[in-house]
């Protein structure tokens, strides 16, 4: 197969569900978040609201308020340094696409630096429940938003596991 510096940083990306307590540098987590808002969108519509809590803290808060509204006491995201909320107005058509495809821009741009990440998928269907959604508005995302995805951040304490390919590729 073909290869260049994109296509290995591509195959080479894991996700990472251990990460290291050390912050993140504000320019990394910048480059990471502008590559998200370069990601493709239905239209070019560019609905999405990216918020950035740097604070591990933070974080860890809004963990705790989605941790008890799934019954789950002990979620913690896997402890990342930081995470990057991306949130899109309730029922936007290709909303949840468009949220993917930032979503897999970030993660690239993150293991390009050197930075773990993974895909947080609990708060859809609990936005809002009335706790977590303080929670949102306190970090500034916006009332009528829904979030598909939060990319967790750090540096990984472990090796992402490596799974083998099971899809088919048909070539007509």
């Amino acid at each position: 197969m073909k290869t260049n510096a994109v296509i290995e940083n591509i195959l080479e990306r894991r996700s990472i569900r251990a990460f290291e307590e050390r912050p993140i540098p504000h320019e990394d987590l910048e480059a990471i978040v502008t590559c998200g808002q370069w990601a493709p969108s239905a239209m070019n519509r560019q609905e999405w609201t990216f918020v950035v809590v740097e604070n591990a803290e933070k974080v860890q808060r809004l963990a705790a308020v989605m941790g008890a509204a799934l019954g789950n006491d002990s979620y913690t995201m896997y402890r990342p340094a930081a995470a990057v909320i991306v949130a899109h107005t309730k029922g936007a058509m290709f909303g949840r696409e468009d949220d993917g495809c930032a979503m897999q821009t970030m993660f690239l741009a993150a293991h390009s630096l050197g930075v773990g990440s993974v895909w947080i998928n609990q708060l859809q269907g609990i936005c809002d429940e009335p706790a977590v959604r303080a929670e949102l508005t306190a970090l500034g995302v916006p009332e009528d938003a829904e979030v598909h995805g939060i990319c967790a951040l750090g540096y990984p304490a472990a090796p992402g596991k490596v799974h083998e390919r099971t899809s088919q590729v048909v070539w007509a």
